[in-house]
């Protein structure tokens, strides 16, 4: 009887394309950087996970979106530094100016409406929790998380028909 293990990806592909869409975030975020700023209608979008590990978030800003957060790059940003592995940006909220820091992967959406162009990341790994949680009780099932399991990148849109 043939062996019929399938072959083990030993090129990591999946995590190979996933690097290499993010450096289409990084690519669209350097353009946003330069003085004239982004072009035409264009505008992101960028949804990010904010315990990723090397997120920076005001603490003020944690409290308010605990796990995950949708920034919108159009007309008031300031500051954008883009570097190979992360990007940060100034934005106000309350009127206040804050600074966001994430690393590429810590982003698990990267939309821009003006031209309908969707990115999705699976979720990065979330860092340790700072603090130990108190253990579950063994009889009380787990809350529902909300979180229907990893999303994964399609190329669909990309391939030749």
């Amino acid at each position: 009887m043939a062996d019929e293990t399938p072959p083990v990806d030993e090129m990591h592909y999946e995590q190979l394309a996933q690097d290499a869409l993010r450096g289409v975030i990084r690519s669209a975020l350097e353009r946003a950087a330069e003085p004239e700023g982004i072009p035409g209608a264009h505008h992101f979008y960028v949804t990010f996970k904010t315990k990723a590990p090397g997120v920076s978030v005001p603490p003020d800003v944690m409290a308010k979106y605990p796990d995950e957060m949708t920034v919108v790059l159009q007309h008031q940003y300031w500051d954008l530094k883009v570097e190979a592995d992360r990007f940060s940006v100034m934005l106000k909220f309350g009127g206040l100016p804050k600074v966001l820091s994430m690393p590429y992967t810590a982003v698990t959406r990267f939309y821009d409406p003006s031209v309908q162009f969707l990115l999705q990341f699976e979720a990065p790994m979330e860092a340790e929790p700072v603090a130990e949680e108190p253990e579950a009780d063994p009889q009380t099932p787990p809350p529902p998380t909300g979180d229907d399991g990893p999303k994964v990148v399609s190329l669909d849109q990309f391939r030749k028909k």
